[in-house]
């Protein structure tokens, strides 16, 4: 079975594709208002975390069979609840992040959800200030996105330069920034931010897409002195 998440990207290349693949109109959301979608993928340090909760949470059923078979089915039952938390607590931070669609935009935590409609956002902003490397371990100076409200305070600060998706990765981080602000632009309006079709275009280190012109507008080069082309025209 394919796992979709687990294709994090690893270079820009990549990274570009895949951000590029994200539907980047209004219209696209509006078919389907009920689709909420990120605008990046996770990153390496997210998913292999995830990926040994579920390796303990089968070792977890592993021991449930055991206990099943040995006869104690109330042991087991306790074991496979275990087991379904540590699952579903796996695919919740998977799903850690900020995510949009027509109706808002939301941000999920592994343990919490904060949902605000489009006219709830003033706009998103990078902040530098102390972030906690992988969200859990010691504070170091780093880069936040932050969401600020039209009333209250700012949203606690969810994706930064130093967290499970962009550990290492200051080009994923910056591609994955111009994409949320592309998104908010659209969505409340603004016109600073940049447009998510031109927001996968890497900050760090970007070099300028050369566009061919089309053969039909391109001029043709005059003829040299003597061409034998001209002879015959003659």
């Amino acid at each position: 079975m394919p796992l979709p998440f687990l294709t994090a990207d690893r270079d820009g290349g990549e990274l570009a594709t895949a951000t590029a693949a994200v539907p980047t109109s209004y219209e696209t959301f509006s078919e389907d208002t009920g689709s909420w979608r990120r605008p990046y993928r996770p990153g390496p340090w997210r998913v292999g975390g995830a990926a040994l909760l579920l390796l303990v949470s089968a070792a977890v059923l592993v021991a449930a069979l055991v206990v099943a078979f040995a006869g104690s089915l109330p042991g087991a039952g306790i074991c496979v609840a275990v087991a379904a938390l540590v699952t579903a607590l796996a695919v919740r931070i998977v799903r850690t992040g900020i995510w949009v669609s027509a109706r808002g935009l939301r941000q999920l935590r592994p343990l919490s959800t904060t949902t605000l409609s489009w006219a709830e956002v003033a706009g998103v902003r990078t902040v530098r200030r102390p972030v906690r490397r992988l969200g859990v371990l010691g504070a170091v100076e780093g880069q936040a996105l932050v969401v600020e409200r039209v009333a209250g305070e700012p949203l606690r600060p969810l994706v930064t330069e130093h967290g499970g998706d962009f550990l290492g990765r200051p080009q994923a981080f910056a591609t994955a920034i111009g994409a949320v602000e592309g998104w908010v632009a659209d969505f409340t309006g603004g016109a600073d931010a940049p447009h998510p079709a031109t927001a996968a275009v890497p900050a760090y280190g970007a070099t300028a897409v050369h566009t061919p012109v089309p053969p039909a507008a391109q001029a043709p080069a005059p003829a040299a002195a003597g061409d034998p082309r001209e002879l015959l025209r003659g």
